[in-house]
C-alpha cells in the first residue's frame, strides 16, 4: 500500500512491486472475514509479517487447521514454524504453470475480494496514518461498516 509524507516515519520500498510505503498482512475465513490483520513495512519480507500475524493466535481461533497462503509465504522455515507454534498446516496456494499475465488462482481470491472490500473505503485508498496500529484499527473498522450495510440490507 503507498503511503503518504505524513506516514514515512514507518515505510520502506518493496522491490519486487516497486512500491514505497506498507504491506497489510491480513488472516480472514473462507467467507472472506479477518482473523487477524498485521501492518508493517513494505520491505519486510513476508514470512516475517507472518508470523507477526500469526503469534498468539492460537488461543483466540482454536478450530483453525489450515491456512492458505500466497506464493509468498512459501518456505520450509514457515511451514515448520506454523506446525510447531500453532498445529497448522501451511499449504502455499501456486499460480498455474505455464500461464502469464492475470489468472483466478484458487482459494487466493477470497483475500484478493476482502482487500478489495477495504480498498472501496477512500481513506483506505492509501495509508494516510502515521502509526501501523491505525491503519490496522481503520481495516477492522472498514470490514464493520461493511457487515453492518450487509445486516441493514436484509432487514
Amino acid at each position: 500500500m503507498k503511503t503518504v509524507e505524513e506516514s514515512a516515519g514507518i515505510s520502506g520500498f518493496d522491490a519486487y512491486k516497486r512500491v514505497k510505503g506498507r504491506k497489510r498482512h491480513i488472516l480472514v475465513d473462507t467467507l472472506g472475514l479477518p482473523l487477524s490483520i498485521y501492518v508493517t513495512e513494505a520491505d519486510m519480507h513476508d514470512t516475517r509479517g507472518a508470523r507477526c500475524l500469526l503469534a498468539g493466535l492460537k488461543y483466540f481461533v482454536p478450530r483453525l487447521k489450515k491456512i492458505w497462503a500466497d506464493a509468498a509465504y512459501r518456505g520450509q522455515e514457515l511451514a515448520e514454524w506454523c506446525q510447531t507454534t500453532g498445529d497448522w498446516e501451511l499449504e502455499v496456494v501456486e499460480r498455474p504453470v505455464g500461464v502469464r499475465g492475470f489468472s483466478v488462482v484458487p482459494k487466493r481470491w477470497v483475500v484478493e475480494r476482502t482487500f478489495s472490500w477495504v480498498s472501496r473505503n477512500r481513506r483506505m485508498s492509501k495509508d494516510y496514518e502515521r502509526k501501523v496500529q491505525t491503519s490496522e484499527t481503520l481495516i477492522q473498522i472498514a470490514m464493520i461498516r461493511l457487515l453492518v450495510a450487509r445486516l441493514g440490507r436484509n432487514n
